[in-house]
């Protein structure tokens, strides 16, 4: 239950969900490409990316200097869901 719990949490937030929108159009992004796009900070994106990754939605992978986010393969039929849900 507690699983559940963190997963509820990490889509109830419109940050998140804006970097999921994103991640879904792009086949992966930089935090900083992230972070523009949200029109958020780094560090701020940084936190938002890290919920995300705690409750495996998204995978990251280091380049250099940079990180590297994508959704999970296993995670996107449950985020098309939930961004499919008519908010009006």
């Amino acid at each position: 239950m507690r699983k559940l719990e963190k997963l509820l949490k990490a889509f109830a937030n419109a940050r998140r969900l804006a970097i999921l929108k994103f991640l879904s159009k792009e086949k992966e992004a930089h935090v900083s490409a992230i972070s523009r796009e949200i029109g958020l900070s780094f560090k701020s994106t940084s936190r938002h990316l890290a919920v995300l990754y705690a409750v495996d939605l998204l995978a990251k992978e280091q380049r250099d200097v940079e990180v590297f986010y994508r959704l999970k393969e296993e995670a996107k039929p449950s985020i098309k869901t939930i961004l499919n849900i008519p908010t009006s």
